[in-house]
C-alpha cells in the first residue's frame, strides 16, 4: 500500500474541500450583500432572535468559527454587547451543521457526476456573464463543485485503508477512550481552523466503513472545542468586552461538549453492541445536529451565567477607553462582511468629521475672544484628527482588497474623498488658529463690525458642516440638500464681506494687517464650505449604496 500517495491525495482532497467551501460561502455572502447588515441590525435584547440570526448567518458563511470571530468584532466595534452576542454564537453552532448534511449527502446527489458539472457551468457564468447576480450564483457552483470534488477525492484516497486492520483498531480505541477522541477531535480542528472540514474528514472516513459510533460522538464533540481555537486567537488584542465574547464561545462549546461526552459515555457502556458498529454519513450528520440543537436548548436559559461567567474570565484586565483620535469602530475581523464594514467605515469618518467640527467652533470662537487655551486644544485635536485619518484611510485600503462588488468599490472610493474632506477642514481650523494666534502675537483686534460679520460667515460655515455630518451618518438626503444652499450662501457672503472689507481698506478704515487676516479668515471658511458641500454630494450620489 502507497501511503505517501493516499496522505498526497487526501492533503489535496482536504484542501479542495476547503477551497471550495471557501468559494461558496464568498459567493453566498456576495448575494447576500447588504442584506447582511439588515440581518445585523435585527439582532436586539431578545436572544431567541439572536440564535436564529447566528444560524442564518453560519448557513451563508459555512463557518461558525468565522461567524464567532465576526462576532468578536462586532463587539470590539461597538455594534453589539456581550448579553446580544450569546444568541448568535449559539445559533453559529446550529448554522455550521449545513455542511455537514451537504457533505454526508453526496452520494445520494450523485456528486461523482454533478461536481464537475457544476463547476462547468460556474465557470461559463463568472466569466461570460456580465451581471453581477449571474457572477454571484456561479462563484457558488463552483465553490459546491470544488467542495465535492475535494470530498470525494478524500474519500477515494483512505479508501484502501478499509483492509487495515490496525486503522480500524485505533478508532476503536478512541472509543474506548472518551478523552482521546475529544483530544483528536478538538487537535484536528484547532489544526485546519474549520470544524466544518474536520467533519468533512470524518464523514469521509466513516464513508469507507472506518470509524464506529463511540469514537465518531466524542471527536464530534473535540471538534466543537477546538472550533474555539480561531476565536480565542482573534481576539487577541481587542478589547475586554470583545475576550468575553470568545470567552461565552468557548464556555459554551467545553461545558456542551463534557455533558454530552459523560451522557453519550454512560450510554454506550449500557450499548458496546451499538458503541462499536460503525457509523455511517447520514448518522454523523444528525449526531452534529443534534448535539449542537440540543446544547443550544439546553444552554439557552443559562445564557446571562455565560456572560457573568467570561466576564469574570475578564477581571482584572484593563479596559480600552475611547479616547478622540483612537480607532473605535473599525476591526479586520469585519472586513469579510464588506456592508457591516464600510456600514463602521462610516461611524469612523463621522467622528472625524466630529472632531474638526469642534475645532471650527473652538477656531471661531478664538478670533472673537482671543482665547489662547483654545488654540493650544485645536493643535492637540489636530494632531489626533491626522492619526485617525490615517487609521481610517489604511482601512479602506484593506477593504479594498476585500471580495467586494462593483457598487461598494465605487462608494467605498467615495468614502477616501470624504475621509480627505474632513482631514482638510481640520487643517483649515488649524490655520484660524494660527490666525488667531498671529493677532495675539502683534496684538491686533478686529472691530466689532468686523466681529459681527465674521460671527455670521462662523455661523453658516458651521451649519453647512454640521448638516454635512449628519448627511453621512444617516444618509440623510435632506440634509445633504441643505448643504447645498448653506454652501452657496456661504460663498455670497464671503463675497459680499469680501467686498465691503475691500472698501474699507481704500478708505484706510482698518488696519492693513488686520485686513489681510481678515480677508485669509474669509478665504479659509469658504473651503471648509466648499470640503462640507463635497461630503453632501457623495451622500447624494451614493444614494443607494447603503
Amino acid at each position: 500500500m502507497d501511503y505517501w500517495s493516499m496522505l498526497i491525495a487526501f492533503a489535496g482532497g482536504l484542501g479542495l474541500f476547503i477551497y471550495g467551501m471557501h468559494i461558496m460561502a464568498s459567493g453566498l455572502q456576495k448575494a447576500a450583500g447588504s442584506n447582511l447588515k439588515k440581518v445585523l441590525e435585527m439582532i436586539t435584547q431578545k436572544r431567541v432572535i439572536g440564535v436564529l440570526v447566528g444560524a442564518l448567518v453560519t448557513a451563508i458563511i459555512q463557518s461558525s468559527s468565522a461567524t464567532t470571530v465576526m462576532v468578536v468584532g462586532f463587539v470590539n466595534a461597538g455594534l453589539m454587547n456581550l448579553t446580544q452576542s450569546v444568541g448568535i454564537i449559539m445559533g453559529a453552532n446550529i448554522g455550521t451543521t449545513i455542511t455537514s448534511w451537504l457533505v454526508s449527502s453526496s452520494n445520494l446527489l450523485k456528486t461523482e457526476t454533478l461536481a464537475p458539472i457544476a463547476v462547468f457551468i460556474g465557470a461559463a457564468m463568472v466569466l461570460f456573464s456580465k451581471k453581477n447576480k449571474m457572477q454571484q450564483i456561479g462563484e457558488i457552483l463552483i465553490g459546491f463543485g470544488i467542495l465535492f470534488i475535494g470530498i470525494n477525492t478524500m474519500s477515494g484516497s483512505v479508501e484502501p485503508l478499509q483492509t487495515l486492520s490496525g486503522f480500524k483498531e485505533l478508532f476503536r480505541n478512541f472509543g474506548k477512550n472518551p478523552v482521546l477522541g475529544l483530544m483528536v477531535g478538538a487537535g484536528v480542528t484547532a489544526v485546519i481552523q474549520s470544524s466544518s472540514a474536520s467533519n468533512g474528514i470524518l464523514i469521509a472516513l466513516a464513508a469507507n466503513g472506518l470509524v464506529t459510533w463511540d469514537a465518531a460522538v466524542y471527536i464530534i464533540m473535540g471538534q466543537n472545542i477546538g472550533t474555539c481555537v480561531t476565536a480565542l486567537m482573534s481576539s487577541i488584542g481587542a478589547s475586554k468586552t470583545a475576550r468575553g465574547a470568545a470567552y461565552i464561545h468557548l464556555l459554551f462549546n467545553v461545558i456542551g461538549s463534557v455533558l454530552f461526552s459523560i451522557v453519550a459515555f454512560v450510554f454506550f457502556l449500557g450499548n458496546r453492541v451499538l458503541a462499536d458498529s460503525l457509523i455511517n454519513p447520514w448518522w454523523i450528520s444528525i449526531v452534529h445536529s443534534g448535539f449542537n440543537i440540543g446544547n443550544a436548548v439546553i444552554m439557552f436559559p443559562f445564557a446571562n451565567v455565560l456572560v457573568r461567567m467570561a466576564e469574570f474570565l475578564c477581571k482584572g484586565k484593563t479596559t480600552e477607553e475611547d479616547e478622540e483620535g483612537s480607532v473605535i469602530h473599525l476591526d479586520d475581523r469585519i472586513l469579510n462582511t464588506p456592508g457591516i464594514a464600510i456600514a463602521n467605515c462610516i461611524k469612523e469618518i463621522v467622528r472625524l468629521g466630529e472632531m474638526s467640527s469642534k475645532n471650527l467652533k473652538l477656531a471661531c470662537d478664538t478670533i472673537l475672544t482671543m482665547n489662547t487655551d483654545n488654540i493650544e486644544k485645536i493643535i492637540e485635536r489636530e494632531d489626533r484628527i491626522d492619526n485617525l485619518t490615517s487609521a481610517i484611510t489604511q482601512y479602506l485600503v484593506k477593504l479594498c482588497n476585500t471580495d467586494i462588488t462593483t457598487q461598494q468599490n465605487k462608494y467605498i472610493t467615495s468614502l477616501f474623498h470624504t475621509v480627505h474632506d474632513m482631514e482638510r477642514i481640520g487643517d483649515h481650523c488649524e490655520n484660524l488658529a494660527e490666525f488667531a494666534q498671529s493677532m495675539i502675537d502683534d496684538g491686533l483686534e478686529f472691530s466689532d463690525s468686523a466681529k459681527a460679520e465674521l460671527d455670521d460667515m462662523f455661523n453658516e460655515t458651521q451649519k453647512c458642516v454640521r448638516n454635512a455630518i449628519r448627511s453621512l451618518e444617516e444618509n440623510n438626503l435632506i440634509s445633504a440638500e441643505k448643504v447645498i444652499k448653506e454652501e452657496e450662501r456661504v460663498d455670497v457672503l464671503e463675497q459680499s464681506l469680501r467686498n465691503k472689507h475691500i472698501d474699507r481698506l481704500e478708505n484706510n478704515q482698518c488696519d492693513p494687517m488686520t485686513g489681510v487676516l481678515f480677508l485669509d479668515i474669509l478665504t479659509n471658511l469658504e473651503r471648509v464650505s466648499d470640503h462640507a458641500l463635497n461630503v453632501a454630494q457623495v451622500v447624494l450620489e451614493n444614494k443607494f449604496a447603503v
